[in-house]
């Protein structure tokens, strides 16, 4: 509510107008300098798990990007929950971006060089819709995906992280397992079960160990406040209602190798005060795993939401501007 009470940006540099792409709300982001040829495009897809955030509320970090990278910023304005359950989040931003692909010239863009992005769950949905799209031959390829603090999977909320942060703002493990529940329009009673992983199934933990395990995490990570956590025993009746979350839609970091190889190059920033941190650093692994370049940048006193204070007064954390200058270094490759 905050956040989207604040008033729109007024940047003489950038022409924005709010327009439709195929029924989906966006909000788009032009310089205004004059130009050579098409410029580079991304599309923005802001975080809130779904639930919460809007293109008001992310209208500074746009701006930002277009102006800072001389680029076409595409905002889009999905649905959210509980009104719209998941996945109507990812139909919308797949729409949306299917439609940029398609008509990019339309907007000055370059179809080649479209850059998919977004922070927390704008991450996760950036990470679905990359790899739905990689089987899309008649349509210009992505040319990089930016995951800023993505949540990537819900089959292990004990990942050292998790137990290191479980209580640190802005996002504590509690809050995202009810906040991803009420994205899929579900009320868990057993929260605490949830949170210790009472909806898997030992088979599906074995099954997918080689994706998603502590192991996998270097071991400068699990230094301080991670050990072996006590598990609840498997319950079916949560499984059965979880069985949502197990789906690539939700949890990105279960698609096959076969998808992953083909994504584009990758930018990812991971922080260290942020439950999301190990989602990141295993999808990070398997990226590099399936030959994808990676440009990982791991913010040591960044909490998870430093990209949405950024350029508010009183609020923006020097690690906000620091990251911001990393991606926009990023974008000077594409």
């Amino acid at each position: 509510m905050v956040f989207d009470r604040m008033l729109a940006s007024q940047d003489s540099n950038l022409l924005i107008k709010d327009l439709v792409f195929d029924d989906v709300p966006v909000r788009v982001y032009w310089p205004k300098t004059p130009v050579a040829g098409r410029r580079r495009g991304m599309l923005y897809i802001h975080g809130g798990i779904g639930v919460i955030g809007s293109i008001r509320g992310y209208e500074k970090i746009c701006c930002s990007f277009a102006r800072g990278s001389d680029s076409v910023v595409v905002c889009v304005g999905f649905r959210l929950a509980p009104e719209h359950p998941h996945p109507i989040q990812i139909i919308d931003c797949l729409t949306a971006a299917i439609h940029f692909l398609k008509h990019a010239e339309d907007y000055g863009v370059d179809p080649n060089r479209i850059i998919i992005g977004g922070d927390s769950s704008g991450g996760t949905y950036s990470t679905v819709v990359a790899q739905e799209l990689v089987t899309r031959v008649d349509l210009p390829r992505l040319r990089a995906q930016v995951l800023l603090y993505p949540f990537l999977q819900a089959l292990d909320f004990n990942l050292p992280s998790y137990q290191q942060y479980h209580s640190t703002p802005a996002l504590h493990k509690k809050r995202v397992i009810h906040l991803g529940l009420k994205s899929l329009g579900k009320k868990v009673g057993d929260l605490d079960g949830v949170m210790k992983n009472a909806h898997v199934p030992e088979a599906m933990k074995v099954k997918y160990s080689k994706w998603i395990s502590a192991d996998l995490i270097p071991a400068e990570f699990k230094v301080k406040g991670s050990k072996p956590s006590v598990l609840a025993p498997f319950s079916e009746e949560l499984h059965k209602m979880m069985k949502p979350v197990f789906e690539t839609r939700f949890s990105p970091l279960l698609a096959d190798d076969e998808v992953i190889r083909q994504l584009p190059e990758t930018f990812l920033l991971t922080c260290e005060y942020d439950i999301l941190r190990d989602d990141g650093l295993l999808y990070r692994k398997r990226l590099e795993d399936n030959g994808v370049p990676v440009t990982w940048n791991h913010v040591k006193d960044g909490v998870h939401g430093i990209f949405l204070v950024f350029e508010r007064p009183f609020l923006e954390f020097q690690s906000s501007r620091e990251s911001f200058e990393c991606v926009m270094h990023f974008f000077q490759g594409i």
